[in-house]
C-alpha cells in the first residue's frame, strides 16, 4: 500500500472515493434525501477544485495496486473548518472503504496527518466526529484524542452533532 498526495489531475478518483466512503458509512443511519444533497454540494467538481488549490489543505489517497482504497483531508490555518488555530492542524476527513476496514489503512493515514502536524509544529490535532459513530470515536480514543467539545454538522436538511476531540502533541500545552 502506498499513501501519495492528490492533485488537481486526481479530482474525478478523489470524488469517486468521497462520494463512496461517506455513503458506505453514513448511508443505514441517513435519510436518501439528506444523503444526496450532501453528496452533490460536498463533492461537487467546484468545491473540490478550490479544495485541492488551497494551500492551507492537503489530500492523500491511499493505494493497493493502483486502486485507491481510502484518503485523508487535513486543514491548516484559516483553512480549518472551525477552531482555525494556527498552531493546530484538523483531521477532516479519514475514510476507508468498508472492504478495507479492519486492515490498518485508517491507521496509516492517521499516522499521515500526525506526520504532517509535527512537520508543521502543531500544538494539537483536533477534529470532529459523528456522535453517533461508535467505531470513529473508538479509533480517535484508542489514538490518545480526549472529546473538548461538540458542533452542528448539517446533512442536508438533518442537524446532526459532533464530537469535536484532541490530541495534544506539545506536552507543554494544556487542554
Amino acid at each position: 500500500m502506498t499513501i501519495r498526495k492528490v492533485n488537481i489531475q486526481d479530482i474525478e478518483k478523489l470524488k469517486e472515493i468521497g462520494k463512496l466512503t461517506f455513503a458506505e458509512t453514513f448511508s443505514s443511519e441517513n435519510s436518501e434525501e439528506d444523503m444526496r444533497e450532501y453528496l452533490e454540494e460536498g463533492f461537487s467538481t467546484e468545491k473540490l477544485k478550490t479544495e485541492l488549490t488551497d494551500k492551507n489543505a492537503e489530500f492523500f489517497f491511499a493505494e493497493l495496486d493502483d486502486k485507491v482504497i481510502g484518503y485523508l483531508k487535513v486543514n491548516f490555518g484559516q483553512s480549518q473548518t472551525e477552531l482555525k488555530d494556527e498552531n493546530a492542524l484538523e483531521i477532516e476527513r479519514i475514510y476507508v472503504l468498508k472492504e478495507f476496514h479492519g486492515k490498518k489503512v485508517g491507521q496509516i493515514l492517521y499516522d499521515k496527518a500526525i506526520e504532517l502536524a509535527k512537520e508543521k509544529s502543531a500544538d494539537y490535532v483536533w477534529l470532529g466526529v459523528w456522535e453517533q459513530n461508535p467505531r470513529a470515536i473508538r479509533f480517535y480514543e484508542k489514538n490518545g484524542f480526549v472529546a473538548f467539545d461538540k458542533h452542528l454538522f448539517k446533512l442536508g436538511n438533518d442537524e446532526q452533532t459532533d464530537i469535536m476531540m484532541k490530541l495534544n502533541l506539545n506536552k507543554k500545552v494544556s487542554s
